[in-house]
């Protein structure tokens, strides 16, 4: 196309490899072709999702699409070919689409076209817009620009970064957000001020998804982040690390007081009831402290002590709060080192089971065995059981361990006095498995104990998880001719309740309660109330713990049926319990 006109002012054609749209005199007609080719491009880029125009290199305007008319509100007599850049900065001045010094802008602009640089700007419009314009140099010094409404792609980027780095639940920092912070944070430490990592954990939070299912779990979880938020300040991180797992990064510490404060003000926050969906739900929080720069300075490290000190925080009963020592890090190693041992332990036969007898009061006769497990190690000799049988709990170990104590409980005793049962504990983790029935079954067939011989004890926490299955399955074994003790009555909040909701044979009185016997009324009464209690639901009641004569007189005065302590005999392992119980029955027929 012939880019000169009888018109001076007229802008000369681009070779761009797009087609120009100059002005030309009212009687020139272009041939056929190339008007055609001219609406073709001029359909396409009017159609395009950004608004194209098109300069010559006196900035003056060769082609404007109608999306750039859209995009800012102009008319199209704002932007008709010939007229200058100054000319549309005006126009969108008086729009209100457009804020800068227009000279400043176009002096910018044309230096870098000048140069043959590319240049990408951002224009954030008064309405919220956002708009991305790119101009790119063509040749003979004119160039393309485009004009493109990225407002929505810029809110999907910056939702996509935020989910990135926040959780999805409660919409606190996530733990990739936590160590930047943290991180950031260090940097002010090494400058000569502190911080505290505080790491936070539910008590008890999986028997509320076990009981009242995963949604009110995830009510519970948002309502508690919305307590820490509340409990911490501006300047403070509060981030959830997964689960029932939180943390706060307590910066600008002048006191170390002050972490005791919001260590207890968090705790009396969280530990307040909850009303969800008609349900009351109570719980704690325990919680692990480490502070910079004196427990570390590297965040990595800074997170794992205060997780240690969580640790420690739970092992001391939950609940409660604990500062990182030294001495954790040695006993979270031996911690480790007992877990990989205790997986051996099972194929290696390092278990074993004493037996320690239950008398009847009424008959001073030995009525029931308890199977207590007991651990041989190789290295270490006799582990106690409040050392191991936590870590096996924790890590699943327990269903296979109490498998074996079953089956071996039965087949030693299977032949020992007809009228002398069997106790043996079951963990919540055994029953919640489903397959404790089948493991009864089996481990009583091939042993060939009658079930009447057989107890299972199991704790109130058995029944705080998932109660319709566990019921159900306790009564499928009372079926069997299986007996169900309550074991460590007294401890739980709702111990009354499960009395209710299904017929024990047995309650077991916590060895707490005997202790105290002798330090006030209190004991005593609660004792007197628990054996009358069992006497009217015609259940036996045992005592726990019976060190003293004294304490075997009291409960004989109050009524209770059974004692279990080592003022009668301590725990006897299975080789030496046949000739106790040869002896015991020589004595009473002597």
């Amino acid at each position: 196309m012939d880019s000169k006109t009888s018109d001076p002012k007229a802008p000369k054609a681009l070779t761009a490899g797009i087609v120009a749209f100059p002005r030309v005199a009212p009687n020139f007609r272009a041939p056929k072709a190339i008007r055609e080719n001219d609406q073709l491009l001029s359909t396409v880029l009017n159609n395009m999702s950004q608004g194209v125009l098109l300069f010559d290199a006196e900035a003056r305007l060769i082609f404007c699409s109608q999306r750039y008319f859209e995009i800012y509100g102009l008319s199209k007599e704002a932007a008709k070919p010939g007229c200058t850049l100054r000319d549309l900065l005006n126009h969108r001045i008086q729009a209100g689409t457009f804020s800068d010094d227009p000279e400043d802008y176009i002096g910018m602009l044309m230096g870098c076209i000048a140069e043959g640089r590319t240049t990408t700007s951002i224009a954030n419009l008064s309405d919220g817009r956002v708009i991305s314009i790119v101009s790119k140099p063509v040749a003979d010094g004119g160039w393309l620009a485009t004009h493109e409404d990225v407002t929505e792609r810029q809110s999907a980027q910056a939702r996509i970064v935020h989910m990135a780095r926040h959780d999805a639940l409660t919409d606190l920092p996530n733990r990739v957000l936590l160590r930047e912070r943290l991180d950031h944070e260090l940097k002010r430490v090494k400058r000569g001020e502190c911080l505290a990592m505080l790491c936070l954990d539910l008590d008890h939070f999986k028997s509320v998804n076990d009981t009242l299912g995963h949604p009110i779990g995830d009510e519970l979880l948002k309502r508690v982040a919305d307590r820490l938020r509340g409990c911490t300040r501006e300047p403070d991180t509060v981030a959830r690390l997964g689960g029932d797992e939180f943390a706060i990064i307590m910066t600008q510490l002048h006191d170390p007081a002050d972490i005791n404060i919001l260590a207890q003000r968090v705790r009396d926050s969280i530990s307040k009831p909850y009303q969800i969906d008609g349900h009351q739900i109570v719980t704690d929080i325990s919680i692990g402290i480490s502070m910079a720069p004196d427990d570390g300075t590297d965040p990595d490290i800074l997170i794992k002590n205060a997780d240690l000190a969580l640790y420690g925080a739970k092992a001391d009963g939950r609940g409660t709060y604990r500062y990182f020592e030294s001495e954790m890090d040695a006993r979270m190693k031996a911690r480790r080192d007992l877990e990989m041992d205790l997986r051996q332990a099972l194929a290696n036969k390092e278990f074993e089971l004493y037996y320690q007898p239950l008398v009847n009061l009424k008959t001073n006769e030995i009525s029931t065995l308890e199977a207590l497990l007991r651990w041989n190690h190789p290295t270490q000799g006799m582990i106690s059981p409040a050392d191991f049988i936590p870590i096996a709990e924790e890590t699943g170990l327990i269903i296979a361990i109490g498998e074996w104590v079953l089956n071996t409980a039965c087949k030693e005793t299977a032949n020992w006095p007809e009228h002398i049962k069997v106790a043996v504990n079951v963990s919540p983790a055994q029953l919640k498995s489903r397959s404790v029935l089948k493991m009864v079954t089996t481990a009583l067939a091939d042993s060939g104990m009658p079930a009447s011989k057989l107890q299972l004890e199991i704790t109130e926490t058995v029944l705080l998880q998932n109660t319709f299955a566990t019921l159900e399955t306790l009564h499928k074994l009372r079926k069997l001719g299986v007996q169900i003790a309550l074991d460590d009555f007294g401890t739980g909040y709702s111990s009354l309740s499960y009395l209710r909701s299904f017929p024990f044979d047995k309650i077991k009185i916590d060895r707490s309660f005997i202790k105290d016997l002798s330090n006030g009324a209190e004991p005593l009464a609660i004792v007197h109330a628990v054996a009358g209690l069992a006497k009217c639901l015609n259940m036996i009641s045992t005592a726990e713990g019976v060190e003293t004569q004294q304490q075997l007189d009291t409960l004989q005065s109050v009524g209770c049926t059974e004692m279990q302590g080592y003022l009668f005999s301590r725990a006897i392992p299975a080789k030496d319990m046949e000739k106790f119980l040869r002896l015991k029955c020589e004595r009473r027929t002597a």
